[in-house]
């Protein structure tokens, strides 16, 4: 069905692209002006619809500076949240709302990291904002390769492996025909590729495409798994515990298979999975239906992802009879130094 609808809706495609470079030229040309705040903004984004990797790389970049000892702070739109404008989600030692309120890749994000953060659609007065609240001198843009109203010091833009090496296919076409928000050659304005592996084999860039990425700092990476985590109590689990048992596994992320994929290898049994839209909203109907399949299908634990696990903390009473745990990974880059380097040079 959803193929059909995008046959369907072939035709918007020249008018989508026309718009995207009509708006690129402008902004390329001063003609739109993008907003200096007073701290230094880095841009993670990327290409393409959902699941490149954007929310591990910006958590991997503010795990660097804090290192390195800027005080760093996150902004996002907050997609999926039910609200509206500024949201202060963390001072960078409490959250202040609910997932719902946050939006679930920042919420966990400014659990994991201990740094302020905050989300806005207006990316300009969002950063205005939490720079006030928070006095950060760095901000962390997740998914702004295309807001370019705001100044940044540093553009990095992620791309899936998998989706790169489809050279040709139709998810490499422009929305709503394929998953591309740009064309390849958006990539003259990023500062830094990475493309990552996820958890594959490097695989070359394909011929056609690599005219995009000379003379461009390119690094890849790849996921690391540091194991399961218990939703309720955060104790951590070796990988290996959960092998030879039967789990339920839930998830509602943008691209599942590196999910299901890093379980398998694992040798972790994913016959029985749940697999809904990206940023799933869960509701008393979900929970009860996963409850009904859970013990339907005589399962040891509920097995998720890190962005799912913070929408069952207001069902901990519901849920409490059930296992849940989540699997955290970490975005590696093959060569984490240099990145390293070259970000703090560029903000410096």
């Amino acid at each position: 069905m959803l193929e059909f609808l995008r046959i369907i809706l072939s035709p918007l495609v020249i008018v989508y692209l026309i718009i995207t470079k009509i708006r690129n030229w402008f902004f390329d040309k001063n003609i739109f002006l993008a907003t200096k705040v007073n701290a230094k903004v880095i841009s993670v984004g990327n290409l393409t619809v959902g699941g490149s990797g954007k929310t591990p790389a910006a958590m991997m970049i503010a795990e660097a500076l804090k290192a390195k000892g800027r005080k760093v702070g996150l902004l996002s739109r907050g997609y999926g949240r039910n609200s509206y404008g500024y949201v202060y989600v963390s001072d960078g030692n409490k959250i202040n709302v609910t997932v719902d309120k946050s939006g679930d890749e920042m919420y966990f994000m400014a659990d994991e990291l201990k740094v302020p953060a905050a989300v806005a659609e207006n990316r300009v007065e969002g950063a205005q904002q939490l720079i006030k609240d928070s006095k950060v001198d760095t901000i962390i843009l997740d998914d702004a390769f295309q807001h370019r109203w705001i100044h940044r010091y540093v553009d990095v833009v992620i791309i899936d492996q998998r989706f790169l090496v489809k050279a040709g296919q139709m998810e490499q076409r422009m929305l709503p025909l394929g998953l591309m928000r740009e064309p390849f050659d958006s990539l003259i304005r990023a500062d830094i590729i990475i493309i990552n592996r996820k958890f594959s084999e490097s695989a070359e860039i394909p011929a056609k495409l690599k005219k995009h990425f000379m003379n461009k700092n390119v690094f890849t990476g790849y996921y690391q798994s540091v194991g399961f985590f218990d939703v309720k109590t955060h104790h951590y689990f070796d990988m290996s515990e959960f092998q030879g048992q039967k789990s339920l596994v839930v998830c509602g992320i943008a691209r599942p298979y590196s999910f299901l994929n890093v379980l398998e290898k694992n040798k972790i049994d994913i016959t029985n999975k749940m697999i809904f839209d990206d940023h799933k909203n869960y509701y008393m109907k979900e929970v009860h239906d996963i409850r009904k399949k859970f013990y339907d299908t005589n399962s040891y634990s509920v097995l998720t992802t890190q962005k799912d696990a913070v929408k069952f903390i207001r069902f901990s009473k519901e849920l409490d009879d059930i296992d849940i745990y989540y699997l955290k990974i970490e975005l590696k880059l093959d060569e984490q130094e240099n990145f390293n380097e070259l970000i703090i040079k560029s903000i410096n």
